[in-house]
C-alpha cells in the first residue's frame, strides 16, 4: 500500500507544475490575454517589490541571526526536541517549523543549512524541504495584504493562517515519514 502511494505521489509531483503552467496558459489563450506581456508586465513590477522589502528582509535576518546566534534558537530545540519526536518530527526540524510563518528567507536559510549539513536526501532535508512548501509566511502575508489595503483589525486571519501553518507541518512531518522512513 505504501509503495502505491508513493508511486502515485511521485507520479503527481512530476506532472503537477507542468499542468498548472499549461493551464494558466490556456485560461489565457482562451481569455484572448496576451500572456507573455502580461506576464513581462508582471515581472517587472515584481522587481520594483522586491527592491523596495529588500531593506525588511535584511533587518529580519539580523533579527533572525541574533536569535540563533545567543543559543535561543538551540535552547528551545533542545527543550522541545524530546516532544518533537513523538510525532515523529527530529529536533533539527523545529527551527523551520518556527521560522516558517515568520520569514521566507529565513526558513530557506535554514533549509539550506539543514540540507548541507544532513543532505538534501536525508530524512531530515526531505521533511524540511516538505515543510517549506507546506506553509506560509503567515505574518509576511498578513502584513503585506492587510497593510495595502489600510486594514487594523486582523481579526481570525492571524489564528486561522497559522493553524493552517500546524496543519501544513503535521501534514509534512507524516507524509515524509510515511513515504521515507
Amino acid at each position: 500500500m505504501a509503495e502505491l502511494f508513493r508511486t502515485i505521489i511521485t507520479l503527481l509531483s512530476v506532472v503537477a507544475i507542468p499542468f498548472i503552467i499549461l493551464l494558466f496558459l490556456l485560461w489565457g489563450v482562451v481569455r484572448r490575454v496576451k500572456v507573455y506581456e502580461v506576464f513581462v508586465e508582471g515581472a517587472k513590477d515584481g522587481f520594483s517589490v522586491a527592491l523596495k522589502i529588500i531593506p525588511y528582509l535584511v533587518a529580519m535576518l539580523v533579527a533572525i541571526g541574533i536569535f540563533r546566534a545567543s543559543g535561543a534558537l538551540d535552547l528551545l530545540t533542545t527543550v522541545l526536541g524530546p516532544a518533537t519526536r513523538l510525532i515523529g518530527m527530529p529536533a533539527e526540524v523545529l527551527p523551520m517549523a518556527l521560522l516558517r510563518p515568520l520569514s521566507g528567507s529565513g526558513s530557506l536559510g535554514l533549509m539550506t543549512e539543514l540540507m548541507t549539513t544532513h543532505g538534501p536526501d536525508s530524512l531530515i532535508g526531505i521533511m524540511a524541504s516538505t515543510m517549506y512548501g507546506s506553509s506560509e509566511t503567515t505574518f509576511y502575508v498578513l502584513a503585506v495584504y492587510f497593510g495595502s489595503v489600510s486594514i487594523r483589525n486582523t481579526r481570525h486571519a492571524v489564528p486561522v493562517g497559522l493553524i493552517a501553518d500546524a496543519a501544513g507541518m503535521l501534514a509534512a512531518v507524516w507524509i515524509v515519514n510515511l513515504l521515507f522512513s
